[in-house]
C-alpha cells in the first residue's frame, strides 16, 4: 500500500476499513495526459490519449446528432481529490456525507485520466436533473459504443450518490 496515501487518509481521517467496506479499489494515477478541452472558468481538463480520442469521437458524433456535451471535470490528482475533500470537512460536513459525493484519494476514477464529469451548455453541472437533459438520453443510448459507461447508477455498490454526470472510458481489453 502507497504510504503518502495512507498519510492522507489519516490527515482527513478515512480509516482504510472504509476502503473495504465500499468495496474502493485504489487507481493508479496517469501520467501521460492531453489537454481536451477549456472550461467556461478557464480551466484547462485532461484525459490520457486513448479517452481523449474516444472523448473527441463522442463529443463529435453526439454533435452530428444536435447534442453539445461539455466537461465540467476530468482528471483529477490524488492531491486535489484531498483538497476537495479536506474544503469539504472545513466546512463541517460529516466524513459519511463527503465520501457519499467525492472518493477518498487514490480511490477516484478521475485519477486515471479517463473519467469524465459531463454537462450540455445551459443545463444541470453536476447534478441528478442532468438525467432529464437530451445530454443524458443520447449517452445512455450511444457512449458504449465510444468505450464510456455510466460509472455510479443509482444504488451503486460503492454508496456514492447517483451520478448521472459521471462516464469512465474503459479501454478495449487486449488479447
Amino acid at each position: 500500500m502507497n504510504e503518502s496515501l495512507r498519510a492522507i487518509w489519516q490527515e482527513l481521517g478515512i480509516a482504510e476499513a472504509i476502503l473495504a467496506e465500499k468495496r474502493l479499489c485504489i487507481y493508479e494515477e496517469a501520467t501521460a495526459l492531453v489537454d481536451v478541452e477549456t472550461g467556461l472558468d478557464g480551466r484547462v481538463w485532461q484525459l490520457t490519449v486513448e479517452a481523449a480520442a474516444a472523448w473527441r469521437a463522442m463529443q463529435a458524433a453526439a454533435a452530428g446528432d444536435g447534442v453539445t456535451l461539455r466537461i465540467a471535470s476530468a482528471y483529477r490528482a490524488t492531491a486535489r481529490q484531498g483538497e476537495l475533500i479536506r474544503r469539504k470537512l472545513d466546512a463541517g460536513q460529516p466524513l459519511s456525507t463527503i465520501l457519499q459525493v467525492l472518493a477518498p484519494p487514490g480511490c477516484s476514477e478521475h485519477h486515471t485520466g479517463r473519467a469524465v464529469d459531463v454537462f450540455s451548455p445551459g443545463g444541470p453541472v453536476v447534478e441528478e436533473a442532468f438525467e432529464q437533459t437530451p445530454a443524458f438520453a443520447w449517452l445512455q443510448a450511444h457512449a458504449s459504443q465510444f468505450g464510456f459507461t455510466l460509472s455510479f447508477p443509482r444504488d451503486n455498490r460503492y454508496g456514492y450518490v447517483y451520478e448521472p454526470w459521471h462516464w469512465c472510458y474503459q479501454p478495449p481489453a487486449q488479447v
